[in-house]
């Protein structure tokens, strides 16, 4: 299949020909990156209490979800087929919880992944938020079958030739 059009033509993992290729990183610079990424899931009030409280059945639910979205980062060359291996140098997965509205809860999970390198760690960071959501959801799932995982997004990367990128309207 033959991709054309310029935003198609602007895609780094597509050779001329449209097909998938591995980008070439061998000339970049070695630089320190840093990605913040974002992922929310929205639950009933109860079932929050529960996981903040440390009593959902499965066991303690924050500190399941933070070692398994660390865990994801490290294996995501595993799970995206074009991500370079990185090194990572750090992995921070955090919560934070928006007051219920409407009888809901919106947990916000914010990964951040770091490494020295020549590519950036965006995949790491949305991967390690992404996971831990997940991880969330199955450990909370007996009790609140219904919640969302809703806005897995990068919201900041900083290093490599474009320097920091911010999601625009976003403070972190």
């Amino acid at each position: 299949m033959k991709v054309t059009g310029t935003k198609a033509a602007a895609l780094s993992h597509l050779d001329a020909q449209g097909r998938a290729k591995m980008v070439d990183i061998t000339g970049k610079t070695e630089t320190s990156r840093e990605a913040v990424a974002e992922a929310t899931v929205v639950m009933d009030a109860a079932t929050w209490v529960l996981a903040a409280t440390g009593k959902a059945a499965k066991g303690d639910v924050l500190g399941a979800a933070r070692l398994a979205g660390i865990m994801a980062a490290k294996r995501t060359p595993d799970l995206i087929p074009l991500c370079h291996p990185l090194m990572l140098s750090q992995v921070d997965v955090t919560f934070a919880a928006r007051p219920a509205v409407r009888g809901k809860v919106s947990l916000v999970i914010l990964a951040i992944a770091r490494c020295s390198g020549q590519t950036g760690v965006e995949m790491e960071a949305m991967t390690a938020a992404s996971v831990a959501a997940l991880t969330v959801y199955d450990m909370c799932k007996a009790v609140d079958r219904w919640m969302t995982i809703r806005e897995v997004r990068l919201l900041e990367k900083r290093g490599g030739k474009s320097g920091t990128v911010r999601r625009p309207g976003r403070r972190l």
